[in-house]
């Protein structure tokens, strides 16, 4: 139950994420106050997720990808205390880390497994 209510907490961060993300380019005041609702939301879910094993690749992996949740919230203060586009930056190392991780820590995990 309790895994399945993180589930639904994480995807439902990364879509407001993306919602406020594409709010923003039609200059609604309220767009960077819904990204970082869904950033905080998606950036919490992943801190909190743990690996218990020993593998070190795989603990450098989640490093990368705090990281990566770290700087999507980030970017969510940089679009309100910036009101210009440097936000951008930052959210695009932030997804080249996610997505980075998003595909080697499965491939890690099973590797592991065998």
């Amino acid at each position: 139950m309790m895994k399945k209510l993180r589930d639904i907490l994480y995807v439902s961060g990364g879509i407001v994420m993306i919602l406020g993300a594409c709010l923003y380019v039609t200059r609604w005041s309220a767009a960077p106050y819904v990204y970082l609702v869904g950033a905080v939301l998606f950036a919490a879910m992943q801190i909190t997720d743990t690996y218990k094993g020993s593998n070190f690749v795989v603990k450098r992996l989640r490093r990368q990808q705090i990281i990566g949740a770290v700087l999507l919230v980030v970017a969510g203060i940089l679009m309100l205390v910036l009101h210009r586009n440097e936000w951008m930056v930052c959210l695009l190392v932030a997804a080249i880390f996610e997505l980075y991780t998003a595909f080697r820590i499965p491939k890690e995990l099973e590797r592991d497994n065998q």
